[in-house]
């Protein structure tokens, strides 16, 4: 069997379609892969560290607003469509997958005209564009949210299943003790953990600055600043008279590629609401204090955040209400309320899908054995 991967942009797109290929790859050891993406995503950095051979297309995401941009990504769209039915011509695919992102659109669609099987999937509760188009032509729609369906076209809810988002196997495996033992903690004190998105966020990272001068005493903090903001980040603490070099507590990255250990021993996450994100954290059973990226295409972020603060999982601080005193207030009020936090923590298992791989695989299944 030859599968074609494809999604791009940004790593809530790309980081799904890698785990949904491992766990094919995983039950048909003999399958072909190709990952399609494009040279200025992400993609073209992360998929080639991957067992999965990366090939690009020449297209261009569209602008929200009447600008001569949407002329030129048009016509690379039409360009990336010719370019992914040569891909598809020489490939052969029996299957092809997308998981969003602009790249999905030439590559899927380039498919479907053809016959070949098409399966996407939608991490968030707003579904975006490029899938919603899509969604009407595929043979299969996997959702994360329920809440997504109804957003969908009458037909396009027809072949709808909600799997949830597939995590990577190292998230479950790593217990609290290994995640404190990493990070040289107190297994007597609680955690928490600040996440600016693989960005950064100024704001956050604001917020976070007032947490850490107030709490530094009384609970252990992992932060991770975003690279951009790092260095102005510990000099900003500084100033207040921590130096993260002798205190144990308080730990400052600009980036984690172990985020299962910070997540094995997190009792509380700070964080933007991206639906890769939200998996892994529910799959843990965290609750989190939620800021929504407010420039996220369609404010998708606040659609995922509602849903997690409907089902009693996460609180939401709007991006430009945050402060460090609004965020200390909620996280104070969580953190040493062992109550609510544990109630909490309860709603955001009940949110986590760990099964989510293994319903996508029983989606999968028929087209992998014709």
């Amino acid at each position: 069997m030859r599968v074609i991967l494809t999604g791009g942009g940004t790593g809530g797109h790309i980081y799904p379609a890698i785990a949904i290929g491992q766990a094919i790859y995983n039950e048909w050891p003999r399958t072909e892969f190709l990952y399609v993406g494009t040279e200025a995503g992400l993609e073209k950095r992360i998929v080639p560290t991957t067992k999965f051979p990366f090939i690009s297309i020449n297209v261009e995401g569209i602008q929200r607003k009447i600008s001569p941009q949407i002329f030129r990504a048009a016509w690379r769209t039409f360009i990336g469509i010719h370019q992914a039915e040569r891909i598809i011509h020489d490939f052969v695919p029996h299957l092809v997958i997308g998981t969003g992102g602009y790249v999905c659109l030439p590559v899927v669609w380039a498919a479907a005209r053809r016959n070949i099987p098409t399966i996407i999937h939608e991490q968030n509760a707003l579904p975006g564009l490029t899938n919603r188009f899509l969604s009407k032509r595929v043979d299969e729609v996997l959702l994360t949210f329920a809440e997504a369906k109804e957003r969908l076209s009458e037909k396009a809810k027809e072949k709808v299943t909600i799997t949830g988002l597939p995590i990577r196997d190292e998230i479950m495996k790593v217990t609290r003790q290994q995640g404190l033992d990493y990070f040289g903690f107190n297994p007597e004190k609680l955690t928490l953990l600040g996440i600016g998105g693989s960005r950064g966020a100024l704001s956050i990272n604001k917020a976070m600055l007032h947490i850490c001068a107030k709490l530094q005493d009384k609970v252990q903090i992992i932060h991770i600043t975003g690279p951009n903001g790092h260095e102005q980040f510990i000099e900003d603490l500084k100033s207040t008279g921590i130096n993260v070099g002798n205190s144990g507590n308080i730990i400052i990255r600009p980036y984690l590629h172990s985020m299962e250990y910070a997540l094995a021993c997190a009792d509380l996450c700070v964080a933007r609401a991206g639906a890769a994100f939200l998996s892994e954290m529910t799959a843990k059973g965290i609750p989190g204090v939620l800021i929504p990226y407010p420039y996220a295409a369609e404010n998708h972020q606040e659609f995922n955040a509602k849903s997690l603060v409907q089902k009693g999982a996460a609180v939401m601080i709007k991006d430009d209400k945050l402060s460090g005193e609004a965020l200390l207030n909620e996280v104070s009020r969580i953190l040493f309320n062992e109550p609510t936090r544990k109630l909490m923590a309860t709603k955001s298992k009940e949110a986590g899908n760990k099964q989510a791989i293994e319903k996508i695989l029983e989606v999968i299944r028929p087209y992998m054995i014709k």
